[in-house]
């Protein structure tokens, strides 16, 4: 018996990396998974070597995240799991920072857990359950210099996901995010720097595998994490302790 048996989950940016971690692992339990993402062909390829169903689609879009939604409750009749995991990152700090790229990144990282979240409350709401998941950093938890407008929109889903769980606690949904230190995926893999060289000052001496957070993630869908909400859940290797 899986820990996901019967339910229907939804991950963003879904292609590969963390997104494509947890969309197989969250199958592998027994969801009915739906990835979405802006990399057509790679999120098709990743969705059909588990058997979900792969989705189109521009997470600062209003409508398509309609769309979405809208599709996976005509397919299913209900919709239990959404892990805003869609996100890019950009190395440059504050004064380097264009205002194109400070908006990108809003858009992206920022506007579009927002438009998840309130996109699936109303489906969740009818249902009484649901588990949102949103994925920020441990850039939200400290300063980035390095990476400004990168943190200050994980710090913004490390707040909107404190709010939400307020809002929509009551009618039994559930809001958590996860802060990941330095994971072994493409994002992380821009040339900027080494894996390894990020890893330095890593207590645990080592950099992590997106398995390890779709593992995380995994236990905040199922009902193993059921009085969970509100709350940040920080994989980082001791990182910021």
């Amino acid at each position: 018996m899986g820990k996901l048996d019967g339910r229907v989950a939804l991950v963003t940016g879904g292609a590969r990396g963390q997104g494509a971690a947890e969309a197989r692992l969250f199958a592998s339990e027994g969801a009915a998974v739906y990835v979405t993402d802006v990399l057509a062909d790679e999120g098709a390829k990743t969705a059909a070597d588990f058997g979900g169903t792969f989705i189109a689609h521009d997470v600062t879009s209003p409508e398509q995240w309609r769309a979405v939604v809208d599709q996976v409750v005509r397919d299913r009749g209900r919709l239990d799991v959404l892990v805003n995991n869609a996100g890019v990152l950009l190395w440059a700090t504050m004064t380097q920072t264009s205002l194109d790229d400070w908006n990108r990144l809003v858009a992206i990282n920022q506007t579009g857990v927002f438009l998840g979240m309130q996109a699936v409350a109303a489906q969740m709401i009818s249902q009484r359950s649901g588990s949102i998941i949103n994925i920020s950093s441990i850039g939200g938890l400290r300063g980035s210099g390095v990476c400004f407008a990168y943190g200050a929109t994980k710090w913004a889903v490390r707040g909107m996901t404190k709010g939400a769980a307020q809002e929509l606690g009551p009618h039994g949904v559930r809001v958590n995010s996860i802060h990941p230190g330095i994971i072994d995926t493409p994002m992380m893999n821009d040339g900027h720097m080494s894996l390894d060289d990020l890893a330095r000052n890593v207590p645990l001496g080592r950099y992590a595998q997106p398995e390890e957070v779709a593992k995380l993630a995994l236990w905040l869908a199922s009902d193993d994490s059921a009085y969970a909400s509100g709350a940040e859940f920080v994989l980082d290797g001791g990182q910021t302790a």
